[in-house]
């Protein structure tokens, strides 16, 4: 199976933008010559601040597609590796203690 890969890049306007692809550095060089995608055209430069290698396309939509409707603070903490914060904001707000 090919792997395909989960990225989030950070915008010059601090703005996220969540995508997937199987060949990360041609998507990267798309992205940074306004060729990859209309969010990320209007918002450049970008950096990939986040990368995770998943083991088919199936399974990289369904991660895309999760961390998409994600809060900006869950995103931060997936960035940073944090994954405490992110099981604490995974809670809903009034168990958080």
């Amino acid at each position: 199976m090919a792997r395909t890969w989960v990225y989030i890049l950070r915008c010059a306007d601090g703005s996220y933008y969540t995508g997937r692809t199987s060949d990360l550095p041609k998507r990267m060089a798309e992205h940074q010559s306004g060729e990859g995608c209309e969010w990320t055209r209007r918002r450049l430069p970008v950096v990939l601040v986040f990368e995770q290698e998943m083991w088919d396309d199936d399974e990289a939509f369904q991660a895309e597609q999760q961390i998409k409707r994600w809060s900006r603070a869950k995103k931060e903490a997936l960035i940073a590796g944090d994954a405490e914060m992110l099981r604490w904001l995974a809670k809903k707000p009034k168990y958080r203690e």
